[in-house]
């Protein structure tokens, strides 16, 4: 038998690697293929024709030079172009859906209604081509949401945003920005559902499905899920959390449905359904469909294949529409993946670099993605360069050769993540543990060890604050403030409350905490000292969806550091673990912070401030911490990311773009505090989120305005 897979990724490697297994197959062709598939061996050999439509004609002219017996489209774009289609039509067997079968990835906002019309379990959703519209359901939505350009977007058409203000912000830019140009000009907004993600890979014909082991993958470029999202960093099968009864479910509430959906519609599904889900507390839901297999899903099920299992019997068998006449096995153990990647992805990245491949470790595999062959040399011409696959009997030892073998291949410039499957090893080793006769606070996944470690950590860091009023020393019900011990004769509370928003999302990526610490501070203690007040004390809320004690540790540092930046006392505060609210590395943070003034220096002063009165501006160091869903969106607008090189700051200072964004907020509070009480100010305005235009007239009398001449001024670089 002669195969034709059509492709240039690792996934196509993966197929081809897995056909050329089979003894019945002869010759396995890719077209365009890669530099893994260029340098194979014999049984495999790449074709110089692309997949665009304008390629079809040429592809079945080769089909018919080379008397091709089965088709195997790998990427989802040629498929919902209609190849399957054109090769079908030209007598070929093909495993790929039809291009109207396709369109249940083609289309999320067909999908979407697909599921309704056929009661598969899926997130709380609309479908909009009018932005208005859109906008108004994201106002009234009472869930956080998920949007989702309805057509191709090559993996990067879903935005999460994490305020209802990023969530509009995210859908001007796809459906008025045109971000994802035509696949924008109709979106989905969904439920954000909350839970563990598995990708379950299922062979049909139509009428019959089979699903391979499940599979979970990393998106996200760096340890610890920190970075922008990729097309997949790595990834590992079977998932432990899908369980045979999960599967049994999964197999009966969604995938037969699918197919059995599909075909009665009046577009039979033949080839691989992807399907992506969520497993929620009330049960796994879908996430999406793919009309092809997954990458990297691919290069961990298909090296799990039983040795008896021949992938080309099983691929003819579905397009022949007898696949119930085939079995399709797998073997007991493991298979994990690790992707090595280019240098700046998933954005810019280099290509042409050399890749040297020493002794591999055993079991495992290296299948190409982004690579080519130049001058008898393997080189980088893509994103994701290589997939190197580990295969053992148990989940850590399948990564154990995995890494082996990736520290036995190079190129310049190369990274990878480093903790593929670390939530998988989590499981298993509680599994280990056996059962329990009852249920703790860590079956729940909530540490109560780590909270205790956390607070004899800081307890010193927190005892550095104390001041008049208080010994900072925590521990207690409550935080106690001694008032009369400041020395105040008429007092007035002021008290202040916020966060530190979007700008979080950074410190998660750059896994720097400390800053932040400081920023919360001094959001709060700003608010107190524009109205005269001189900051007291400080509380702070932590919440997280896992409890890492050192970056905790890090961010009560830079909250001390704030408060004594400030003269306030951290006297005390809470930290929540809860899982399944807050994902891997997140966390959030909020404060409240109380300080005094004498009755009669409150400001502002309204009736004394006039014309002619002088407006004195002091200077920032650099971006706050409001608008950071603003910054964040100008970073990717510049084609940056918060790992590149600072563009305003010097080469040689060696600064990340994330790095320089981190300067914390300047606290305002000491220099302040002296023109205070001589009565040299009359009113100050905290400049936030509204900037100068809605913050400055909340301090003056409404017959009084001011005059800026901004240009007198120097601003940061950043600006």
């Amino acid at each position: 038998l002669k195969v034709l897979v059509i492709g240039s990724g690792g996934r196509e490697h993966a197929l081809a690697w897995a056909l050329a297994k089979s003894s019945k197959i002869s010759k396995v062709f890719v077209a365009p293929g890669n530099g893994g598939t260029a340098t194979a061996g014999d049984k495999i050999e790449n074709v110089a024709i692309g997949h665009s439509p304008s390629d079809f004609p040429a592809l079945v002219d080769f089909a018919r030079t080379q008397e091709i017996d089965l088709v195997v489209p790998g990427p989802e774009q040629p498929l919902v172009d209609g190849v399957a289609d054109v090769f079908k039509k030209a007598g070929f067997p093909v495993f790929g859906p039809s291009g109207k079968a396709a369109y249940i990835e083609g289309s999320k906002a067909f999908s979407k209604d697909f599921m309704k019309k056929h009661s598969i379990p899926t997130a709380a959703y609309g479908n909009f081509t009018d932005y208005e519209q859109a906008r108004q359901f994201v106002q009234e939505a009472s869930f956080d949401v998920v949007i989702k350009a309805s057509g191709l977007a090559a993996g990067k058409g879903v935005l999460m945003p994490t305020s209802k203000e990023e969530a509009l912000q995210a859908l001007k830019s796809v459906m008025v920005d045109r971000e994802f140009g035509s696949a924008g000009d109709e979106v989905v907004i969904e439920e954000l559902l909350v839970g563990q993600e598995i990708s379950v890979l299922a062979v049909s014909d139509g009428y019959t499905v089979v699903s391979f082991p499940a599979a979970q993958d990393h998106k996200r470029a760096y340890d610890g899920d920190a970075g922008p999202n990729t097309g997949g960093m790595g990834a590992y099968a079977p998932a432990p959390v899908a369980t045979p009864q999960l599967m049994k479910s999964i197999h009966e509430t969604v995938l037969q449905p699918s197919i059995d959906g599909m075909r009665r519609d009046g577009f039979p599904f033949v080839g691989c359904l992807f399907t992506g889900f969520m497993l929620t507390a009330d049960g796994p839901k879908v996430l999406e469909y793919n009309c092809r297999f997954g990458d990297p899903e691919t290069e961990v099920v298909l090296p799990l294949l039983d040795d008896s299992c021949d992938l080309a019997d099983v691929f003819l068998a579905a397009a022949e529409g007898r696949l119930d006449a085939v079995p399709l096995k797998f073997k007991d153990g493991y298979a994990a993946t690790v992707v090595m990647a280019s240098e700046g992805y998933p954005g810019s990245y280099p290509k042409g670099r050399a890749i040297t491949f020493g002794s591999l470790a055993e079991g495992t595999q290296v299948f190409h993605a982004g690579t080519k062959r130049a001058d008898n040399t393997v080189v980088t011409s893509g994103g994701r360069v290589l997939t190197v696959t580990g295969v053992s009997d148990t989940l850590q030892g399948a990564l154990d050769r995995a890494y082996a073998s990736v520290k036995a291949v190079s190129f310049e410039g190369g990274f990878y993540r480093s903790d593929i499957g670390y939530r998988a090893i989590d499981y298993l080793k509680q599994q280990a543990d056996g059962q329990k006769s009852g249920l703790s606070y860590a079956d729940a996944g909530v540490d109560i060890d780590a909270g205790n470690r956390l607070v004899d950590l800081i307890k010193p860091i927190v005892k550095a604050t104390r001041r008049a009023g208080t010994d900072s020393d925590i521990g207690g019900f409550g935080g106690v403030f001694d008032l009369k011990a400041t020395g105040y004769t008429d007092p007035v509370l002021v008290s202040a409350t916020d966060g530190v928003g979007t700008k979080l999302k950074i410190a998660h990526e750059m896994k720097i905490h400390d800053t932040v610490g400081i920023d919360l501070v001094a959001m709060q203690v700003n608010d107190i000292i524009v109205q005269g007040a001189e900051p007291l004390f400080f509380l702070d809320y932590y919440a997280c969806g896992h409890l890492d004690v050192e970056a905790t540790r890090d961010f009560v540092k830079g909250v001390a550091d704030g408060c004594l930046e400030s003269g306030c006392a951290l006297i005390g505060g809470e930290t929540a673990e809860m899982p399944g609210l807050y994902s891997e590395g997140d966390y959030d943070v909020a404060g409240f912070a109380v300080g005094a003034v004498e009755r009669a220096e409150i400001l502002p002063r309204m009736s004394e401030i006039g014309a002619g009165d002088v407006l004195v501006g002091l200077a920032s160091s650099g971006v706050h911490s409001n608008g950071f869903s603003l910054v964040r969106k100008v970073v990717a607008r510049a084609g940056l990311d918060f790992h590149s090189p600072c563009p305003w700051e010097a080469a040689e200072a060696d600064v990340t773009v994330g790095k320089a964004l981190l300067t914390p907020t300047r606290i305002y509070v000491k220099p302040l505090l002296p023109l205070i009480h001589r009565r040299l100010v009359k009113g100050m305005a905290h400049i936030t989120g509204g900037g100068f235009t809605d913050n400055i007239p909340r301090v003056l009398p409404k017959e009084i305005g001011v005059d800026i001449d901004a240009s007198t001024w120097q601003l940061p670089a950043v600006f």
